[in-house]
């Protein structure tokens, strides 16, 4: 006698949808990273100029001067003229607004050492001369080295004189003080004009007579003094 097997229901349309849909999101969940690797990989390097895009000039613009990193503002005040007046000094290459942009630039090269300022002022008890060179004062103000800066200058004495000349070309130079008064003990003599021999004075004990006519030699006599 022969026994038959039980014949279990067939799926429903549901059940059977479902298990479609679950395989099909499965195979697509492992295709998806190898679809991506090739478009990750053109995306990481851009695409090469094309050389219409060169000719057309859709290269991009060059870096302009005030988006470099060393630029310093200079303003000079009560220098005297051809001296005041603002300047900017663009460094690595050179250019600005500046009689001597070269210059400018040598000076703060070589002014720039590892772990110094330079444009610090003069430290605090320094032993300076006491000699006045005017009333220019300067301010520079900008960025150096990677670092701002904001110094002012004047002329005050001795060792803010050398700092100021230290920064020449860059700040302007500027001649020592004219001397107004004569030196101890002496007395102020005026120039005489271009092309007139000064006058001596004669010697002790003796006058000079007047002046002979123009050719005519100086004559000297003693001088002799009369009692009453």
């Amino acid at each position: 006698m022969v026994s038959a097997l039980p014949v279990p229901p067939a799926p429903s349309v549901t059940a059977r949808c479902r298990h479609r849909v679950l395989a099909s999101l499965a195979v697509a969940a492992c295709l998806l990273p190898l679809a991506a690797v090739p478009a990750a990989a053109a995306g990481a390097m851009p695409p090469p100029v094309r050389p219409e895009d060169r000719a057309s000039g859709a290269m991009p613009p060059p870096v302009r001067p005030e988006d470099r990193g060393d630029h310093l503002t200079v303003v000079v005040r009560h220098a005297g003229a051809g001296r005041d007046g603002r300047y900017d000094v663009y460094c690595h290459p050179e250019a600005g607004r500046h009689p001597d942009t070269v210059g400018a630039c040598r000076v703060l090269d070589e002014n720039t050492r590892w772990g110094r300022d330079p444009f610090a002022p003069v430290a605090p008890g320094t032993v300076c001369t006491m000699v006045h060179g005017g009333p220019a004062t300067a301010r520079i103000t900008g960025t150096w080295a990677g670092r701002p800066v904001d110094a002012t200058y004047d002329r005050g004495d001795g060792c803010r004189i050398a700092r100021w000349d230290r920064m020449v070309p860059l700040l302007p130079r500027i001649g020592g003080p004219a001397r107004t008064e004569a030196p101890t003990g002496g007395s102020s003599q005026a120039e005489p004009p271009t092309g007139v021999p000064a006058q001596t004075e004669p010697p002790a004990g003796t006058t000079a007579q007047a002046e002979p006519p123009a050719g005519g030699p100086v004559r000297i006599e003693p001088h002799t003094s009369v009692s009453a």
